[in-house]
């Protein structure tokens, strides 16, 4: 999959994946802190996740764009750079004690995030010939949910234990609510810093990797050749092109709707534990567990590729999905997280896939643009939990736990998986 002349620039490129791994999957979890620490709705709280997701859908294009004029190189150094800023930014957010300015840094830090995902995905594809660039990209994914285990990691045995506004009385229920207001002041004080020491640290790796990559000599790909050579195509005609591309269309509206199921499914694991009467720390495990049937099922859905049309494993994880959350949305109990831990089995393959079946027929000078709006896409994760935290909000719908009929909406985004996969597969038969 990888010639030896790329292997250096792949390895540095794929540590990138990591890196916003690691941002996404600590920051799921802090929806659920800070609801309680800032006395926040489940729908107020989600707007973490409109912020996070927003910047990428706010970032996409100017970063294609910046990246066309210049290089992947140069757009990889702006992208570590924004994203450092973002993390430092915790620092006078803790300070204020803002829940917006906490929304903020976040927003600038996914500027980062989405000039390194409209770099490092398009990047990847090039290193290497047509033929093998899905599976080269899905190894490279493979990448993001080791980032993303770490963040969990963190989360799970760092942050949330050590949060005073989670303690619980003998019957299991939180206490912060019925607290004095001086005493909840102290608390807030001790919990911000708690989730702002993270951010920080992961801010000073990211420093360190931004002087690795700009002392680093990267190669440079077709279509950075073709434009030296003044044969590259203009915005115009790559978007006419874009445009006219059927299964890339479709592509990008796709994205959307599994990102969108990604994050639903991951932010309101928490909650639905907490319906349970399981507390945030102990819930997070069970992230992490679905995070590692994620990392495992990657690694076997790329060696399936190898034996099974990507489409059609594309459409047949699709309805492994849509199992799973009939039994979240329906079993109320300890089995339903178990189905709810399982979706992420069968999501591993999505994105990557989504992402080399959208972009394998686009020209490659057309590749840059082509990836910001499947990077765009992430959108997806900053419209729907929002919707699906004011769903929760209801406690109950119909006498059925409210959290529980809340998985209807990533069941239908995985409908609309399982179309693509079918149709683009018929598309190329």
């Amino acid at each position: 999959m990888i010639e030896k002349k790329y292997l250096v620039t792949f390895i540095l490129v794929t540590t990138l994946f990591a890196l916003w791994g690691f941002a996404n999957d600590i920051t799921n979890p802090m929806v659920a802190a800070f609801q309680t620490l800032m006395e926040l709705s489940a729908s107020k709280a989600s707007m973490v996740q409109f912020a996070f997701y927003g910047g990428y859908a706010t970032m996409a294009i100017p970063a294609a764009l910046f990246i066309r004029r210049y290089s992947y190189k140069s757009g990889i150094l702006l992208g570590l750079a924004l994203y450092a800023t973002g993390a430092f930014l915790f620092i006078p957010a803790a300070a204020q004690q803002s829940f917006t300015f906490f929304c903020l840094s976040l927003y600038i830090l996914t500027f980062g995030l989405a000039f390194l995902e409209t770099t490092a995905n398009p990047f990847i594809l090039s290193l290497g010939s047509k033929e093998t660039s899905t599976r080269r990209l899905n190894m490279a994914q493979a990448f993001n949910p080791m980032g993303s285990l770490c963040g969990m990691s963190v989360a799970s045995l760092i942050v949330l234990p050590q949060l005073w506004s989670d303690r619980r009385d003998a019957a299991g229920q939180i206490i912060f609510g019925t607290l004095s207001e001086a005493e909840k002041a102290n608390i807030r004080v001790h919990d911000l810093e708690v989730i702002r020491n993270p951010y920080v640290t992961i801010g000073l790796v990211v420093v360190f990797m931004f002087i690795v990559i700009a002392l680093t000599r990267m190669p440079h790909t077709q279509s950075e050749d073709l434009k030296e050579q003044g044969f590259a195509h203009s915005t115009r005609q790559t978007l006419s092109n874009l445009w006219h591309n059927t299964i890339y269309r479709e592509g990008v509206l796709t994205q959307m709707f599994y990102v969108a199921a990604q994050i639903m499914t991951w932010t309101f694991i928490i909650q639905y534990a907490d319906n349970l009467g399981i507390n945030k720390a102990t819930a997070q495990t069970y992230n992490i567990a679905a995070m590692s049937l994620f990392l495992c099922s990657r690694f076997i859905s790329t060696l399936l590729m190898k034996y099974v049309n990507s489409r059609r494993l594309l459409a047949i994880f699709g309805c492994g999905a849509v199992l799973c959350c009939i039994g979240a949305i329906s079993i109320v109990g300890i089995m339903g997280l178990y189905c709810l831990v399982g979706i992420s089995f069968f999501m591993s393959l999505m994105f990557p896939t989504i992402y080399g079946i959208a972009l394998e027929d686009v020209d490659p000078q057309d590749s840059t643009l082509g990836a910001a709006f499947l990077v765009m896409a992430i959108v997806g994760g900053a419209l729907m939990p929002p919707l699906q935290g004011a769903i929760i909000d209801q406690q109950t719908i119909l006498g059925h736990p409210a959290v529980n009929v809340s998985f209807v909406l990533p069941f239908i985004c995985f409908l609309f998986i399982i179309a693509y996969g079918y149709r683009s597969y018929r598309a190329r038969a």
